[in-house]
């Protein structure tokens, strides 16, 4: 904070910030006691004796749901601005992106984003990772249809035991 105070007009991006600023709960774990003196030095540092200026923070998390409303007050992260899962159209850019380096053998990109439906901009990275991967495992020098339909399988299987595709977003 002090740094960006410093070089302002800056922004502090948090990402995963349910991670320092999920509801208080009273466990009284040392690990729990730590989270909770992080949060009220974030909060400290936000509404302290030393105006933030042109210092700007940005928080993200797909876990809304947990965050402690203290965090959401005016004058601190006091805008929610929800990004949806991109439609086909968006899902189809996003694999143009991810595999325009890739080695490609009778792949359709909209056939993929069709397939995909419901799958993150990091979902559909994950996938295309995934299936190089298994490219690779075959020894092949090209990614083929196959190589994303066993990578979305797997990826959908990875998300499914995460949980938290129904809690946000």
């Amino acid at each position: 904070f002090s740094l960006a105070r410093e070089k302002a007009p800056a922004i502090i991006f948090i990402d995963e910030i349910d991670a320092i600023a999920a509801q208080r709960v009273e466990l009284g774990t040392s690990g729990e006691r730590e989270v909770n003196r992080t949060f009220m030095q974030l909060l400290a540092e936000i509404d302290g004796f030393d105006p933030l200026g042109d210092v700007k923070i940005i928080g993200a998390t797909n876990r809304i749901d947990i965050l402690d409303p203290a965090i959401l007050r005016p004058g601190r992260l006091d805008r929610l601005i929800h990004v949806p899962l991109p439609d086909g159209k968006g899902r189809a850019e996003i694999f143009k992106i991810h595999t325009r380096k890739m080695p490609l053998k009778e792949v359709d990109l909209n056939v993929l984003a069709k397939l995909t439906e419901g799958f993150s901009g990091a979902d559909i990275k994950a996938v295309c990772t995934e299936a190089g991967y298994f490219a690779i495992r075959e020894k092949r020098n090209y990614v083929s249809m196959d190589d994303f339909f066993k990578a979305i399988k797997k990826v959908r299987r990875e998300e499914s035991s995460e949980g938290y595709k129904d809690m946000f977003g």
